[in-house]
């Protein structure tokens, strides 16, 4: 056996595997062995075939495997013995010769391997990252207020529908009618809903109802037909609105407070806004410190990666999944991710940062809290969240994204205490026009 190391760079280096007939022949003789004890051959007892039979049958395989076990072997001990950081692991040289699979003979093979660099770094006080405090203003209470309410709110007889409202209406063409119909208005085409605006229970319009919905679907729906069947329909039908249905918000009411939020008195309750803003700023400050602190340390800490053996591991280990133009396309935002990832682990080992159970339950109750509030379900029981955030967690994608997004919080967490936040206070729109 003999190994020659070609170092390219400081992250690259071709290994070159000389494989003498001797270096496999026991191995290969071994395999055939086995493969005689459990082949079976009509007119022969099991384990007495004739090893010319193996040989035949099985030669090829057994001489692929012998060497290949000897081949990684050598790769795994040269590794070990150099205490290499292996990037992906070693792949053929693209200049690797044919192989020629005959027992008996020599073999060369050349690998590629490259290794992910030495992380090596020191956060202190010297280093400053910008971290806003975003500005809570009346107009921000007011308007998650008038939301809050409207989320609340219940559909009310109206006179005059206006463009957030629902109409009731009979559609008529010959001897067809459709009755009871729900239109909203800002479903309706724009350039035809200056003709719904203003309706009141009574009138009636001639309607083009492929300008007016000019989603199919929709239609289709409204008019109680089928997809195929509106191509074989007269546009122009008779609209005769029976009722206006206008949202009105919840009131501001001790019932409303309480099913909202938990309190009893409005004044309660705009705390319990003002509370919720702060939360949602604050969330939002922590994202964009992340951020900020992310793009900070990658500069300070200069991580080299050996991209071009990184593009040729990420196309052979996805088995063709992707073609090299699709690595290409979103390589920026792939090599950014990956030196964080080394990055953050590097981090994690230096300030102990550590991952329990706990923070990725909570983490997970956090986004399950968050989905049920999208729906209106703002207190939910927490035997139910426990049991949705266990659910989350139990799929394997759900549950990495969890994970990842625990090991930022908790690592960014740790770099806030060491680096100094230079705090900035910044309105609402100002922060979300930052880049």
């Amino acid at each position: 056996m003999k190994l020659e190391q070609n170092r390219i760079d400081d992250l690259n280096l071709e290994l070159t595997i000389s494989v003498a007939a001797e270096d496999y022949a026991d191995s290969r003789k071994k395999k055939l062995n086995d493969y005689r004890k459990k082949a079976e051959f009509k007119g022969f007892r099991k384990g007495m075939v004739p090893m010319s039979l193996v040989e035949k049958m099985y030669g090829q395989s057994a001489l692929v495997d012998s060497v290949n076990d000897v081949v990684a072997g050598e790769l795994n001990n040269f590794i070990n013995e150099n205490s290499l950081r292996v990037l992906g692991e070693p792949l053929p040289s693209e200049d690797q010769p044919e192989t020629e699979w005959v027992a008996g003979n020599d073999f060369v093979f050349k690998f590629d391997i490259a290794e992910n660099p030495a992380i090596a770094f020191e956060l202190s006080k010297d280093d400053e990252v910008t971290y806003y405090t975003i500005t809570v203003t009346e107009a921000a209470k007011n308007e998650m207020k008038d939301n809050l309410l409207r989320q609340y709110g219940s559909l009310e007889e109206g006179e005059a529908a206006k463009e957030e409202d629902f109409i009731i209406v009979d559609f008529e063409q010959g001897e067809t009618k459709v009755e009871g119909t729900y239109v909203a208005l800002r479903n309706v085409a724009e350039a035809a809903r200056k003709a719904f605006v203003g309706v009141k229970p009574g009138d009636v319009l001639d309607v083009n109802v492929n300008e007016a919905f000019e989603n199919e679907t929709d239609r289709a729906s409204m008019l109680k037909v089928s997809k195929d069947e509106l191509a074989t329909l007269d546009p122009m039908f008779k609209m005769t609105v029976k009722n206006v249905k206008t949202f009105v918000n919840a009131p501001l009411t001790e019932e409303t407070f309480e099913k909202i939020f938990g309190v009893k008195t409005e004044a309660e309750f705009d705390a319990k806004i003002e509370e919720r803003i702060r939360a949602e700023y604050a969330q939002e400050a922590d994202f964009r410190f992340s951020k900020d602190a992310k793009t900070y340390i990658l500069e300070k800490a200069g991580v080299n990666v050996a991209e071009k053996f990184l593009k040729r591991w990420v196309y052979v280990v996805n088995e063709g999944k992707f073609t090299m133009e699709d690595i290409e396309k979103d390589w920026d935002l792939f090599i950014i991710d990956y030196k964080w990832q080394m990055v953050r682990n590097y981090l994690m080992d230096k300030y102990n940062v550590k991952i329990e159970e706990a923070d990725l339950l909570a983490s997970a109750k956090g986004f399950a809290a968050y989905q049920f509030a999208m729906y209106g379900m703002n207190n939910v029981p927490e035997e139910q969240l426990e049991a949705f955030a266990k659910n989350i967690l139990s799929q394997e994608e759900q549950g990495r994204r969890i994970l990842d997004q625990v090991e930022n919080e908790k690592t960014f967490a740790a770099v806030r205490e060491v680096v100094t936040l230079k705090k900035k206070k910044i309105s609402v729109e100002k922060f979300r026009e930052l880049k």
